[in-house]
């Protein structure tokens, strides 16, 4: 029997560092035949060098470098549109897959023609540390329907993936088209989304399916406060809506999930910055800017319980919330559930 062919997308832009072992945890990938594109925008370093003695050296390997910087979603398109497997991958230059995870997610999609896509959960590796090592076994799989796993996430308006964890399905691939530019920090989400408005969804419990390097570059974007993430998020659900809307069988509702959780996440943080004195001075957290979001991501905001929370620490004032019983109980509990969330996510990926 032939074996399950898959096109991995390798977009690199200043990690002529690291390119090696990301190609090399692709090339030892068992069970399975690869084909990799370095897609080099542009890099500044020793890219151009790296790249094609990497091609030069192993067949298997395709090395291009774009006549100027197109950015990453424009190259990991052309990536895309080049793919021509069962099965495509995009990996960054500086993540890695672990062995066997292709052969993995090809398996689970091979045996149910309806999974069009496969993920796991990643390792974490961290600047100046060394690489995590993968342990573990396949314990299971878990499916949803691809509506299920919409749902999902619209309660939770948050992205459970980190990206080189995910294998689709070409065929799929083809269907959805590439990645949005107008989601410019959360396309990957609206892609997972966009994925699962036409197939079922897959993940791999127990063990790990790559690695997914942390730099200080990594960070930047959590650096630029809470209007960024949440605005972008919002974005990423806005354009999953309006292009796939006819897919769905319940789209207000679905529309009024998602702003709702995005609605309770900004009063949420502007409630905290009542509770830790955080509403003037340099560290301010922008509270004006946080409610009003509310109001434009949900019609329901007023009726929220963070709603009125916030209102409470308003009358009672910045700094002196935080010693108020009820809300010592409230911001504990939201604790709780952040935690038991994080296990939620190692566990099944959601």
């Amino acid at each position: 029997m032939s074996r399950p062919t898959v096109s991995v997308i390798v977009p690199c832009y200043g990690y002529a560092d690291v390119l090696e072992g990301c190609v090399a945890s692709v090339l030892a990938q068992e069970g399975v035949d690869v084909r990799i594109l370095i897609a080099d925008d542009c890099s500044p370093d020793d890219t151009p060098l790296v790249g094609p003695r990497l091609a030069e050296s192993d067949d298997r390997v395709t090395y291009r470098r774009n006549a100027e910087n197109q950015g990453l979603i424009a190259t990991a398109n052309a990536g895309l549109a080049w793919a021509d497997g069962d099965y495509v991958v995009l990996l960054s230059a500086d993540d890695l897959l672990v062995p066997g995870s292709l052969l993995r997610a090809t398996t689970i999609m091979e045996a149910s023609p309806g999974i069009g896509m496969v993920y796991g959960r990643p390792l974490f590796a961290y600047a100046g540390r060394p690489l995590p090592v993968p342990d573990g076994r396949w314990r299971a799989t878990d499916v949803w329907k691809g509506a299920d796993w919409i749902r999902l996430r619209c309660r939770s308006a948050h992205n459970c993936i980190s990206s080189p964890e995910v294998v689709v399905r070409t065929s799929v691939q083809r269907a959805v088209g590439g990645y949005d530019p107008e989601c410019f920090h959360t396309s990957d989400l609206n892609m997972w989304l966009r994925v699962a408005a036409v197939s079922d969804i897959a993940y791999v419990r127990g063990v790990p399916q790559a690695i997914y390097r942390i730099h200080p570059g990594s960070m930047l974007r959590s650096q630029e406060g809470p209007m960024v993430d949440l605005r972008d998020r919002k974005a990423a659900f806005d354009s999953f809506f309006a292009s796939c809307g006819p897919l769905l069988d319940d789209l207000d509702g679905l529309r009024a999930a998602a702003g709702r959780t995005l609605a309770r996440q900004a009063l949420w943080r502007a409630s905290r910055a009542f509770d830790r004195d955080l509403v003037d001075g340099p560290d301010r957290l922008p509270v004006d800017e946080l409610i009003a979001f509310a109001l434009e991501a949900s019609p329901d905001a007023r009726r929220l319980r963070e709603w009125h929370g916030l209102r409470l620490r308003q009358r009672l004032g910045a700094g002196r919330s935080m010693w108020f019983l009820p809300f010592i109980a409230t911001g504990a509990a939201h604790r709780v559930r952040g935690h038991a969330g994080r296990l939620r996510w190692k566990a099944r990926g959601v």
